[in-house]
């Protein structure tokens, strides 16, 4: 795999400093069942990294310390992860928003057959990925059956309750382009998604959220082995709006990895940029952990960055929450 952060090291991206922490963002571990082209973290099978009991409990003890409003779950599958369950549990009974972000297949895999079910229980908020709702796109991007089996996974959950009106439970669905482009304006993508997943499969969802690609781990590394990462780069650099500076997520989310290790951001986390939070400040062999955020939130300290955070703020921008600005001329024209 092709290194892409000395590629993405020299940046002039405009600096950026954190306010209060509102969610922590935790990657529970690297494992997965599937392993796709975009995916940031490289996620697979064959990883075995998993975060831990005693890690497990300080992610608890930081929310309770900190009032932390949401907790956003991720992986690999983070469902895989054998402590999933019990800090969905913990973090509901504190009154923690909490967020499987769930590949969908996961819920047909042998031994979670109940998730779903445990999931609506908890009043967990789905946000499942669906990179397209053509089965040909999404088999491509992420292997053969994966489409029918997340629109089981869809039914299901709908099934449960969720995406209906008035039940409360929250699915949203995340979309990547096949390839270095940027994503189309989410509100028209969104209509084609209802539209087209009612009238084939009878699917409901509250929200779609449209992702660009990161230029990292796999994506990065098969775009430089193409010859297309200077075009892509260019891409972004040229479709950044200052505006979405103000709504990145990574003013108010802390990334956690399966060890316990502090990020700006799970981009930052997966390029190995350390936050500059606690007594380590991200630098050094003292790196930012856990522990700190039992001292400190990490207000006004400097984010890192670098040129894959344009990312973010190109067209629409695309934080994990979606756009963060409606329908700009750049992505209708892209």
């Amino acid at each position: 795999m092709h290194p892409t952060l000395p590629l993405l090291a020299r940046t002039e991206f405009p600096p950026l400093a954190r306010r209060g922490l509102e969610t922590l963002q935790v990657n529970l571990g690297y494992t997965c069942n599937q392993s796709c082209l975009h995916c940031h973290v490289a996620a697979s099978p064959q990883r075995t990294e998993q975060m831990d009991a005693d890690t497990v409990d300080l992610v608890l003890e930081v929310l309770r310390v900190r009032g932390v409003r949401t907790l956003d779950l991720t992986g690999g599958a983070p469902e895989l992860n054998r402590h999933f369950r019990r800090l969905v549990q913990a973090a509901r009974a504190l009154g923690v928003r909490v967020i499987d972000r769930c590949n969908l297949t996961i819920l047909s895999e042998p031994g979670q057959e109940d998730l779903a079910d445990f999931l609506a229980a908890q009043g967990v908020e789905v946000t499942a990925s669906l990179p397209c709702y053509s089965a040909a796109n999404v088999d491509r991007q992420r292997g053969d059956g994966v489409f029918e089996r997340s629109i089981a996974g869809l039914q299901r959950l709908n099934a449960l309750g969720y995406g209906q009106p008035g039940s409360g439970l929250v699915l949203n669905l995340v979309y990547n382009p096949q390839g270095p482009s940027l994503p189309p304006a989410q509100g028209p993508l969104q209509a084609d998604y209802e539209r087209e997943l009612m009238q084939h499969f009878g699917i409901r969802f509250n929200h779609l959220f449209a992702l660009a690609n990161m230029p990292i781990q796999r994506f990065g590394s098969t775009l430089v082995s193409k010859g297309l990462f200077e075009g892509y780069m260019a891409l972004l650099r040229g479709a950044h709006r200052a505006e979405n500076l103000e709504t990145v997520m990574c003013r108010s989310l802390v990334s956690v990895d399966w060890q316990g290790g502090l990020y700006d951001c799970d981009f930052n986390q997966m390029l190995g940029l350390p936050a500059g939070i606690g007594n380590g400040g991200g630098r050094g062999h003292l790196r930012a952990h856990l522990r700190d955020l039992l001292h400190t939130d990490g207000a006004g300290r400097a984010i890192r960055v670098a040129d894959h955070c344009f990312g973010c703020t190109a067209g629409q921008g695309s934080s994990c929450g979606g756009a963060l600005e409606p329908e700009p001329a750049v992505m209708r024209a892209a």
